[in-house]
């Protein structure tokens, strides 16, 4: 079977600096994959090394600056053959309906797949829309909150794992399914893996058409810093703990 995993490059939280007006800087923030999407590939290898003769293509949709080597060839280094990736700067900012309307483009250079793999939402936004805005874009069927998928004849078992039962459903094929990071813990590539990476087929071109978001983004800022009482007690003193539980209970 032929597995799309679709993914998103975002900026590194860890380089993200707040500046005094309490914007957000990304000047410094290298790309890298969204975390939950990490998940959604190592399911895609999984399912691909369960079902002989089976292939992984990754695709990817963002700015220019998303081109760039050291992340492509993280992609590939986890189980993933070949990457699409529209990388061009008019691309950069898209809320999920331009997202999925520019993925789905991106996919119809794939040709032809059985299932496409999402994570649940991505690390920055996490609207957890793009996998169902895709699925109606290509007029397929969509299951989400995947924890466990098995391949069949012409269709995909699915488990979801609910908060009092674990459901489980058939889906026939082609479908899109978004995965939890329950269903499959990313591996840390080798260096035998990264070097192959290099090898692999990377097709990477600007955007074709335009792409309108849906939502307006009036402003996007870090919350306020609240002032902290920094009260120390100490816990030898009589009715310390008693007190340093009230304190807790009166900030909840």
């Amino acid at each position: 079977m032929k597995i799309v995993v679709s993914f998103k490059v975002v900026p590194d939280d860890q380089d993200i600096q707040v500046s005094g007006d309490r914007s957000l800087d990304y000047s410094k923030a290298k790309p890298i994959v969204s975390t939950y999407d990490l998940n959604a590939m190592e399911a895609a290898a999984q399912l691909a090394a369960a079902n002989e003769g089976s292939s992984v293509v990754g695709v990817t949709v963002g700015g220019s600056k998303i081109d760039d080597s050291k992340m492509k060839k993280n992609v590939l280094a986890r189980g993933v053959d070949e990457l699409y990736m529209t990388a061009d700067d008019s691309c950069d900012g898209l809320d999920a309906h331009a997202t999925a309307g520019a993925l789905a483009e991106l996919i119809a250079k794939v040709g032809e797949y059985d299932l496409i793999l999402c994570g649940d939402g991505s690390a920055d936004n996490y609207a957890q829309q793009v996998d169902v805005q895709l699925a109606a874009k290509l007029g397929l069927p969509v299951v989400n909150g995947a924890t466990k998928i098995e391949a069949g004849d012409g269709f995909v078992t699915v488990e979801r794992t609910l908060e009092d039962v674990i459901e489980t459903v058939e889906v026939p094929l082609p479908a899109v399914v978004s995965v939890t990071p329950d269903i499959a813990l990313p591996r840390i590539p080798g260096m035998k893996d990264i070097l192959a990476a290099g090898k692999k087929p990377m097709n990477v071109a600007g955007a074709e058409g335009s792409y309108a978001n849906a939502i307006e983004v009036v402003d996007c800022k870090a919350p306020e810093q609240a002032d902290r009482k920094l009260e120390i007690m100490d816990a030898s003193e009589d009715g310390a703990i008693e007190k340093f539980a009230a304190a807790i209970k009166a900030a909840l």
